[in-house]
This record gives structure tokens, C-alpha cells and sequence, in this order.
């Protein structure tokens, strides 16, 4: 099942999202940055949840809070309840 976040505070507007068994299966971004959102999405793919949350919680990008990797992070943690 492919869930759908909404992220804040960076360009992609959306986050699309499918894990099986706490494995990340597939991650597409829409909008912002094509380059990195795809090699965002191919490195994770396959990774355990806990993982990408560990590796990509508080990544900021330039002068923003948040970015892309970190508002993945956000809805894993968010969708799965991971602290």
C-alpha cells in the first residue's frame, strides 16, 4: 500500500511512501529537487525503517530547519510511531 505524506518547510509537496515488513519498498517525491529526491529514494530503498530515521532526522537544507530527507524521516516516524 502506498501511503502519502504531506511534507512543510521544503519544495517536494508531496512524499510517496511503501514499506512491508519495517523495509522501505519504495519513496518517490513530488516536486523540489528531481537529482536528489531520486538518489534519496534509491538509496533507502530496501533499508529498515529505524534506519532511514536514524540517517536522515535533522538534515537541514540551506538556511530551512528541514529538508527532504528529513521530512521523509518525519513521515516514517509519523506513520509508524518510531520515536
Amino acid at each position: 500500500m502506498i501511503i502519502s505524506y504531506k511534507p512543510n518547510g521544503v519544495c517536494a509537496k508531496e512524499i510517496q511512501f511503501e514499506v512491508k515488513d519495517d523495509i522501505v519498498q519504495s519513496v518517490a517525491f513530488i516536486g523540489g529537487c528531481p537529482g536528489n529526491a531520486t538518489g534519496v529514494a534509491n538509496l533507502v530503498k530496501g533499508m529498515e525503517i529505524r534506519e532511514v530515521i536514524t540517517r536522515l532526522q535533522g538534515i537541514p537544507c540551506r538556511h530551512r530547519q528541514t529538508s527532504c530527507p528529513d521530512q521523509l524521516a518525519q513521515a516514517l516516524k509519523e506513520h509508524y510511531q518510531y520515536l
